[in-house]
């Protein structure tokens, strides 16, 4: 199998911005949501559509990124 249908695309969820990247292999829609820096996947779904497996990857990444602290800086 090959990857099709390829992109990759910067959204915000909850103040943080994501790199959301969705493919096909067969007839399965793949998407990782990572955030920007740095880096770290943050959800790995699929799906029968791309709607789908992205829809899946912003809502665990939203409920990731909701629960992250941020530091003032020089705490």
């Amino acid at each position: 199998m090959k990857v099709e249908e390829y992109r990759e695309r910067r959204i915000e969820i909850g103040g943080w911005p994501v790199n959301l990247t969705t493919y096909r292999l067969g007839e399965v829609f793949h998407c990782k949501a990572d955030n920007v820096s740095p880096g770290a996947a943050l959800a790995r779904t699929t799906g029968t559509t791309r709607e789908e497996a992205e829809m899946k990857a912003v809502e665990r990444a939203g409920e990731l990124l909701a629960r992250t602290r941020v530091h003032a800086a020089g705490s």
